[in-house]
């Protein structure tokens, strides 16, 4: 292990920044990338045909729309999204705040043309 281990404040992580669906990497670890988002009203279809997507949701009610269904996900739950199964995420009873656990560079709408670039936080 090289440097020394960090400790993160979530908390405070979100309120560095406003802006929704525009998710913030806020650690790395191995080949993956922590990422902090706020969410307000539906996403876009898309799909990820390269990798599962996680989503631990912390605050608020966050629907996940399928073709043929719709999930609800509360604060201390966690969706796994599979690998080539078409979705869109959306916060419509207002906003959420949610964490993802994505491979390094993963675009969030699976499109690097009309992803939201991640950046640093």
């Amino acid at each position: 292990m090289s440097g020394k281990p960090a400790i993160i404040n979530i908390a405070q992580k979100f309120a560095a920044f406003s802006e929704h669906w525009a998710p913030r990497i806020v650690a790395r670890y191995n080949d993956n990338e922590v990422r902090l988002v706020k969410t307000r009203g539906e996403w876009v279809w898309h799909k990820h045909d390269e990798t599962d997507e996680l989503f631990i949701i912390l605050e608020g009610e966050f629907d996940m729309d399928f073709r043929d269904h719709t999930v609800t996900v509360r604060p201390g739950e966690i969706l796994v999204v599979p690998r080539g199964v078409e979705h869109r995420p959306a916060a419509r009873r207002g906003e959420v705040k949610l964490i993802l656990l994505d491979p390094n560079g993963t675009p969030n709408s699976g499109d690097p043309a009309t992803a939201t670039q991640a950046v640093e936080l």
